[in-house]
C-alpha cells in the first residue's frame, strides 16, 4: 500500500493512504439523486450522508414547507434499506411505536408484534407532538439500538438510523423535547428558507408538475454492504493529537463561560471527532483539518448546550459563543 506523510503533521509518522473512491462515489450519486427533486438545501443533505457514514441519528428543525420531510423520504430512495415513517401526535402510545405482545391464539402464547421503529431507516416527521412517555420509548432504541418489551430484548437489524423532523415556530400541542432526549442525535440542523435565485428554480420546475412526479425518478444507488464499507473507510480517517486537544479543549470551554448555562458532555466530543472524519472523507481528504472540527461543532453543539439566561436576553445565539470560543483558543498548525 502506498505511503505518504501528512504534510499537516509536525511528526515523522508515515501512515497507509486510505482509498476514499466508494465514499466519493456513493456521495456524487445520492446528492444526484436527491437534487432531481430538491433545489439547494446541500448543507442539511451533506449532514444527512455524515450521519449515515457514522450511524448517528439526526434532528432536523424547520418551519412547514422547506422540504425537511422531503428530503429525508428521498435519501431514504436512494438507500436499498427498509424504510418506515411514524408520524407522531398526542395521542400516540409507546406501544405504538415500539411494538407490543399479542396473544396467538394457535399457540396459546404472546408473541412480540414488532414496531415501526424496526426498520433501517426511520423517519419520525414532527417528534415534538408526542409527550414525554411516547419519546422516552425512543431512548433505549437510539442509544442501545434495541427494544425490551415484558422483559425480553429485541435487536434491532444494522444499519439503523433515526431522522426526525421539528417546527420550532409552534408551540400549542408540543412537548419540548428533553436535553437527555436530544443528547441521543449526533446533531440537529436548522434549515432556513432557500434563496432567491433557488425559490425561482422550486418554482420553474414544479410549476408544471403538480404532483411531483420527479419523486419516482429517484432511484436506489446505495446498499447495506457499501455503507458499511463507507463506515470503515471514515473510522481510519486520520486525526492527529493536537487537534483532538483542540476539540477538548473547545468541550471545555462550553462547561466553563458564563455565557452558557450547560455545557457538553463527553459524547459531544466523540460526536465532533465522528461527524469531522466524515466531512474530511466526504471532500476527498484522508485527514480531519480544523475547519472540518469548526464545521461539525455547530450542528452536534447546538442543541446540548443553553444560553445563560442574560445571553438569551440580549439576543445571542450559540453560534455567537462558539464564534467567541473558536476566537480564544489557538488552533493547531
Amino acid at each position: 500500500m502506498e505511503e505518504i506523510k501528512d504534510e499537516n503533521d509536525t511528526g515523522s509518522l508515515e501512515r497507509p493512504v486510505l482509498d476514499l473512491e466508494p465514499i466519493r462515489i456513493s456521495v456524487e450519486n445520492i446528492r444526484r439523486e436527491i437534487h432531481k427533486v430538491v433545489v439547494g438545501q446541500d448543507e442539511m443533505i451533506n449532514l444527512l450522508l455524515a450521519g449515515l457514514f457514522t450511524g448517528g441519528h439526526v434532528l432536523i428543525e424547520g418551519v412547514p414547507g422547506i422540504a425537511k420531510t422531503l428530503t429525508v423520504n428521498l435519501l431514504a430512495r436512494t438507500l436499498n434499506l427498509d424504510f418506515k415513517r411514524i408520524q407522531f401526535t398526542p395521542d400516540l402510545m409507546p406501544a405504538d411505536v415500539t411494538g407490543t405482545s399479542v396473544f396467538n391464539m394457535k399457540s396459546s402464547d404472546f408473541e412480540f408484534k414488532q414496531g415501526p421503529i424496526f426498520a433501517n431507516i426511520v423517519l419520525i416527521d414532527e417528534i415534538n407532538r408526542s409527550p414525554a412517555k411516547t419519546q422516552a420509548a425512543l431512548f433505549e432504541v437510539m442509544e442501545e439500538q434495541q427494544v425490551t418489551v415484558d422483559g425480553k430484548t429485541h435487536r434491532l437489524e444494522q444499519p439503523f438510523m433515526v431522522m426526525a423532523t421539528q417546527n420550532p415556530i409552534e408551540q400549542e400541542g408540543t412537548y419540548k423535547l428533553p436535553e437527555a432526549q436530544q443528547d441521543r442525535f449526533l446533531f440537529r440542523i436548522k434549515i432556513h428558507y432557500p434563496s432567491i435565485q433557488e425559490e425561482i428554480e422550486i418554482i420553474k420546475r414544479f410549476e408544471g408538475d403538480f404532483t411531483q412526479s420527479a419523486i419516482h425518478t429517484v432511484k436506489a444507488v446505495m446498499n447495506k454492504a457499501e455503507i458499511e464499507t463507507c463506515k470503515k473507510i471514515i473510522q481510519k480517517v486520520y486525526i492527529k493529537h493536537e487537534l483532538i486537544e483542540y476539540i477538548a479543549r473547545i468541550i471545555d470551554h462550553t462547561r466553563n463561560t458564563r455565557d452558557l448555562f450547560l455545557g457538553a458532555s463527553p459524547r459531544a466530543s466523540l460526536a465532533i471527532v465522528k461527524t469531522a472524519k466524515a466531512l474530511a472523507a466526504m471532500q476527498g481528504r484522508d485527514f480531519v483539518t480544523p475547519d472540518d472540527i469548526q464545521y461539525a461543532a455547530y450542528p452536534v453543539l447546538n442543541h446540548r448546550v443553553i444560553l445563560a439566561p442574560d445571553k438569551e436576553m440580549e439576543g445571542f445565539e450559540i453560534r455567537d459563543v462558539l464564534k467567541e470560543i473558536f476566537q480564544k483558543i489557538e488552533v493547531p498548525r
